[in-house]
């Protein structure tokens, strides 16, 4: 987990493209939504490997921020929107509401 978020940071740092949004809008809806259900579908995946708990949730989790920074990072080349730490914002709020409403259902 540290080296996600520390590879998130080291790219994002080189980031000179960033966007200018806001912190609503239908856009967020779909990040969030998105998000929730990778989540949930990613510790699916991963308990039908028969992982333990805590890597269906861990792997969940990823699995959904992965396609949230896959996003991101295809946003802020020179022709896309720009970097958004707020829709990545969006993304985590998403996974981490995906996972606990997956964990409920176990």
């Amino acid at each position: 987990m540290r080296a996600l978020i520390l590879c998130v940071v080291l790219l994002c740092s080189g980031c000179a493209h960033v966007a200018q949004d806001k912190w609503t809008g239908k856009d967020k809806a779909q990040h969030y939504f998105s998000s929730a259900v990778l989540a949930a579908a990613g510790s699916e995946i991963s308990q039908h490997q028969n992982h333990s708990r805590g890597q269906n949730l861990r792997f969940g989790f990823l699995f959904s921020l992965s396609f949230g920074v896959g996003k991101e990072l295809y946003d802020s080349r020179s022709a896309g929107s720009g970097w958004s730490w707020k829709d990545l914002s969006w993304d985590v709020a998403g996974a981490a509401s995906g996972i606990v409403l997956w964990n409920l259902s176990q």
